[in-house]
C-alpha cells in the first residue's frame, strides 16, 4: 500500500502534464528541455532508486549464477545479506516518506492534479489499474519465486525480486502512464471528430452568423476581450472562454452556448501545428479575421518559422474567408509586415485592414490606468494597462467598424470596458507597492510590453519570471532581447528557472550583477523584502505553469 499510495500520486502528476499540454506530444517533450523537466528526469532520487535496483539485481544475480559459491562460502552469504539489509531498508523509509508526502500534499492540496473531464477520468483508472495490475502480478510471482528459490535464503532472494520489481516499475512509470496517454489517443480523436462534426453542423446553421476569428503569437485574448466589450454595447455576442482556443473548447463553445439570439461571435484560435488554424477555421466559418502578431512564441512545436506563420501568422485563417471577407492585420508587428505580401497573396478577394497604416492611433498618452489616443479626431479614453494595448485595441476597433458601428459609437463604449479586461492584473499590497500580475501567458513581446508598462512606476522596479518556452533555436536571442530590456528598466530581475540565466545575463551586459536565479518562491519574497518600496512594483511574468511566481503571488497577497 505504501509503493501504491506513492504511484498513485505520481500517476495523476503526468497526466495533468500531458493535459498541461493538451496532449500535443512536442510540447509535453519540450518541457524536458527546461530546468523543471530536467529535474523530473534527473532527479537525485532517481539515481538512489537506481542504486537500490542494481543492488537488489546483484543479490538475485549472485543467486543465479553463483549458487555453488553461495551455498560453500557462508561469507559471501553474509556480504548478500547486508546487500540486501541496506537495500530494504533504504527501499522502505524512501517509499514510507514519499507516501507520506503524498498524502500531506493530499490533504493541503498540494497535489499536481488534472482536471477531470471524461478522458482524464479514463485516462487515471487506466494508470491507477496499470499499478495495481503490476502490483497483483508481482504478488503472485512472489509465490513462484518462493518455490524456486528453496533454502535458507528463500526470503532474501523472494524479497529481492519483488523490491527490484517495484523499483524498476517506479522508474519507467512516466513511460508507462505517457504509453497510456498515447495508446487511448486514437479513441480520443474519435471522440474528437464527433464533436467537431456536430459544432459544424451548428454552426452551419446560422446562415445570419457574423463570426470573428482571431489569431497570432500574443495579444489574443486581449483583442478577444476588447472586441467583445466593444460589440457587446450594440450587438448580442457570444465569445471563447479563457483558455479554450483549440478545437475541442471552440467546438464546445459552439454547442453549448451558441444560440439563435446570438449576432457574433467572437473566436480566438491558437495552434501548435501547421494547418492547425485551418482546421479552426473550417469549425468557426469566420468572415473577418485578425492577426494580432507574430513571433518566435511556439517556434517549437511548429518546427519553424515557415510553418508558424502558417498558422499564427494569420496565412491559414485568411485563406479561409470567404471573397469579401476583411484580414485585419497588426502593422506594428515586423514579422506580419515582412509577411504581409504573402498574405495578401492567400487571401483572395479578401480586403486588408493593416493597424497602423489603414488606421493609425494619434496624440497617444500612457497613464498607468488608462490609455487616451485619437482616431480621425475622435478623442478616445481606454481603460486600460499599457502601451502595447493601443495595437490590440486598433485591431477591436477596426473590426467593430467593419461590423457597422461608429467611432464615436465604439469610443464611448470603450469608456464603460473595465480594467479587469486587461491582460494585466494590477493590485496593491501591504507594503504600498504594486503588484503587476501577467502570468496569464508569456511570450517574448509581451514580457518586452510589460517591462515597459513596469517603467510607468516611480520606486524601485522588480522582474520575476521563468525562461519562456517552447521558442527552439530562436530562445538565445529572444532573453538577450529580454535582458537588454530589463538593464534599462529593473532594479532587480529574479530569473526562476535557469535554462535562459546566461542569454539574459548577456543581454544585460554590464547590469548583469542586478540579474539572480531563484526557484523558491519564500527566498524570492525574502529578497523582494530587502529593497520593495511603497511607489516601486513588481511584475509577476509566467504562464499556466509558473508555478513559483503563483506561490510568490500568494505570499505577497498573505502579507497583505
Amino acid at each position: 500500500m505504501i509503493w501504491l499510495t506513492r504511484q498513485i500520486k505520481w500517476v495523476f502528476f503526468w497526466i495533468y502534464l500531458w493535459q498541461l499540454k493538451e496532449y500535443h506530444t512536442g510540447r509535453f517533450l519540450a518541457h524536458f528541455q527546461t530546468d523543471q523537466g530536467k529535474k523530473l528526469l534527473f532527479h537525485p532520487l532517481s539515481f538512489v532508486k537506481v542504486l537500490l535496483l542494481l543492488d537488489f539485481v546483484g543479490v538475485l544475480a549472485v543467486r543465479m549464477f553463483q549458487e555453488e559459491l553461495l551455498s560453500q562460502n557462508n561469507t559471501v552469504f553474509v556480504l548478500v545479506l547486508v546487500a540486501f539489509g541496506v537495500g530494504i531498508f533504504a527501499t522502505f523509509l524512501l517509499y514510507t516518506v514519499e507516501a507520506i508526502k503524498a498524502v500531506l500534499d493530499s490533504m493541503r492540496k498540494r497535489l499536481k492534479m488534472p482536471v477531470f473531464t471524461k478522458k482524464t477520468l479514463v485516462l487515471v483508472i487506466l494508470g491507477v489499474g496499470a499499478q495495481i495490475a503490476f502490483y497483483g502480478v508481482l504478488t503472485f510471482t512472489d509465490v513462484s519465486v518462493s518455490t524456486f528459490f528453496l533454502g535458507r535464503e528463500v526470503f532474501v532472494f523472494t524479497a529481492s525480486s519483488v523490491f527490484s520489481g517495484l523499483l524498476l516499475f517506479d522508474l519507467l512509470t512516466p513511460f508507462v502512464v505517457s504509453g497510456i496517454v498515447l495508446g487511448f489517443q486514437p479513441f480520443a480523436v474519435m471522440g474528437r471528430n464527433r464533436i467537431l462534426s456536430k459544432a459544424k453542423e451548428r454552426r452551419a446553421k446560422m446562415k445570419n452568423l457574423k463570426v470573428i476569428g482571431i489569431t497570432g503569437s500574443y495579444g489574443k485574448t486581449s483583442t478577444k476581450e476588447f472586441l467583445a466589450h466593444i460589440l457587446g454595447q450594440k450587438y448580442q455576442v457570444l465569445k471563447t472562454p479563457e483558455h479554450a482556443n483549440s478545437e475541442v473548447g471552440i467546438a464546445r463553445t459552439i454547442l453549448r452556448n451558441l444560440t439563435d439570439e446570438h449576432d457574433v461571435f467572437v473566436c480566438e484560435m491558437g495552434a501548435y501545428n501547421k494547418g492547425g488554424i485551418k482546421l479552426l477555421a473550417e469549425i468557426a466559418k469566420p468572415q473577418i479575421g485578425i492577426v494580432t502578431g507574430a513571433n518566435e512564441q511556439h517556434l517549437a512545436t511548429f518546427g519553424s518559422m515557415e510553418n508558424l506563420l502558417s498558422a499564427e501568422g494569420g496565412a491559414e485563417l485568411v485563406k479561409a474567408l470567404p471573397r469579401g471577407g476583411i484580414a485585419i492585420l497588426n502593422g506594428a508587428s515586423p514579422k506580419l509586415k515582412e509577411h504581409l505580401a504573402r498574405l495578401k497573396r492567400a487571401g483572395e478577394g479578401v480586403k486588408f485592414i493593416v493597424a497602423t497604416e489603414d488606421i493609425r492611433a494619434g496624440d497617444v498618452r500612457v497613464e498607468k490606468e488608462r490609455l487616451s489616443f485619437r482616431i480621425e479626431g475622435v478623442t478616445f479614453a481606454v481603460p486600460a494597462y499599457g502601451a502595447h494595448n493601443v495595437q490590440n485595441l486598433l485591431l477591436a476597433i477596426a473590426a467593430a467598424r467593419a461590423l457597422g458601428m461608429g467611432l464615436k459609437e465604439i469610443a464611448k463604449a470603450l469608456e464603460s470596458m473595465p480594467l479587469e479586461l486587461s491582460a494585466l492584473k494590477v493590485k496593491k499590497v501591504a507594503s504600498g507597492a504594486t503588484v503587476i500580475d501577467s502570468t496569464y501567458s508569456a511570450n517574448p513581446d509581451g514580457v518586452i510590453a510589460d517591462l515597459e508598462y513596469l517603467n510607468l512606476y516611480e520606486g524601485k522596479k522588480i522582474l520575476v519570471m521563468p525562461c519562456l518556452i517552447e521558442l527552439g533555436k530562436a530562445s538565445q536571442e529572444a532573453h538577450r532581447k529580454i535582458g537588454e530590456k530589463i538593464a534599462q528598466v529593473c532594479d532587480l530581475a529574479i530569473i526562476t528557472t535557469g535554462e535562459c540565466l546566461a542569454s539574459v545575463k548577456e543581454g544585460a551586459a554590464g547590469q548583469s550583477d542586478k540579474i539572480f536565479y531563484m526557484g523558491n518562491a519564500q527566498y524570492i519574497f525574502d529578497k523582494i523584502k530587502e529593497i520593495v518600496e511603497e511607489r516601486g512594483a513588481i511584475l509577476l511574468e509566467g504562464g499556466k505553469e509558473s508555478r513559483t511566481q503563483l506561490q510568490l503571488l500568494a505570499l505577497l497577497n498573505k502579507n497583505d
